[in-house]
């Protein structure tokens, strides 16, 4: 793909502090027009890295290009064409949602004919109508997210950057924010962003995992979920499944059955093992030795989650 084409492109990118590697030589591209999503546990490197590709930490090696700019050499030159969401709400509770936004609309040197003309398209795409007038600190957290997001594309960026924007938020109030994604992107808004949400991974065009600032697994949800597990997914659902998990987890661990993982996954019990159906039998033997009642059986397709949780490990 011609280099035009990217929105980010990262090479052996690396930050230290110390004698800590918070980022560790990764390589990415970002397409433009797409929603881009980093995965990985706390501590992995995802807030550094989105802050070298903002100009705010500088790398300690390689380099990064954001919109075709280099970052560390012509910081200010992308500011302007970029919105960025943090992890914490960033902002003023004792403001109206009127006044934040025309707090950030001025601070983006909007002028007055413009600015009202931004806010009022922000608040019809986010739903905040009628809203102006509550404080920010009396919205819900789905409705403050929306602000947020309202505030950072006021003044119409070519790319988002979005560190785990709904960590707290609503399944509901979720769903409706990665909508609100989706009108961006149809818009020719490139949107990178950070989550530990699997069923919003699942939405993302595209996908690079990170663990102890290395990236372990990239590209589609697809193409993940085929180069990156290592076996088949047995979806059990047990009369007990914590115990279910102790008993399979400890025959895995004393060999007895040649299990990958062991995962409890809501009121289900998923097991991943190669060649699943040659120990179908023996993994329902061990359980009804232990008096549990395994339940209904089914090798399943892996969801993104069993992918995420196998790399992980």
């Amino acid at each position: 793909m011609e280099a035009e084409n990217y929105a980010v492109s990262a090479r052996d990118l690396v930050k230290r502090f110390g004698n800590f590697t918070a980022v560790d030589g990764i390589n990415f591209e970002v397409r433009r027009g797409e929603i881009f999503g980093l995965l990985g546990p706390n501590g992995s490197g995802k807030t550094t890295t989105i802050r070298m590709m903002l100009g705010l930490l500088s790398p300690s090696e390689g380099m990064v290009e954001v919109l075709g700019i280099r970052v560390d050499r012509h910081t200010a030159k992308i500011r302007p064409r970029v919105g960025y969401m943090s992890q914490q709400f960033s902002l003023y509770n004792d403001l109206t949602v009127m006044q934040n936004l025309e707090f950030y609309g001025k601070a983006y040197n909007l002028g007055n004919a413009l600015l009202k003309e931004r806010i009022q398209d922000a608040l019809e795409m986010s739903g905040l109508v009628g809203r102006e007038r509550t404080r920010t600190r009396d919205l819900s957290g789905g409705w403050r997210q929306r602000l947020a997001l309202s505030a950072a594309i006021l003044h119409r960026p070519e790319m988002l950057f979005l560190d785990e924007p709904t960590a707290g938020v609503d399944p509901i109030s979720r769903r409706a924010f990665w909508d609100l994604l989706y009108r961006l992107v149809a818009q020719n808004v490139t949107v990178f962003v950070t989550t530990h949400y699997m069923d919003e991974a699942e939405h993302c065009h595209r996908l690079a995992f990170i663990q102890h600032g290395k990236l372990i697994a990239y590209g589609s949800p697809e193409r993940i979920k085929k180069e990156m597990m290592r076996g088949q997914v047995l979806e059990l659902a047990p009369s007990d499944t914590t115990r279910a998990v102790k008993i399979l987890e400890t025959a895995r661990r004393e060999g007895r059955l040649p299990l990958e993982e062991v995962e409890l996954y809501g009121s289900l019990v998923h097991v991943i093992a190669p060649e699943m159906k040659k120990h179908q039998k023996a993994i329902a033997s061990e359980l009804h030795r232990a008096k549990v009642d395994p339940g209904q059986m089914a090798i399943i397709e892996p969801s993104l989650e069993d992918v995420f949780i196998a790399c992980m490990r």
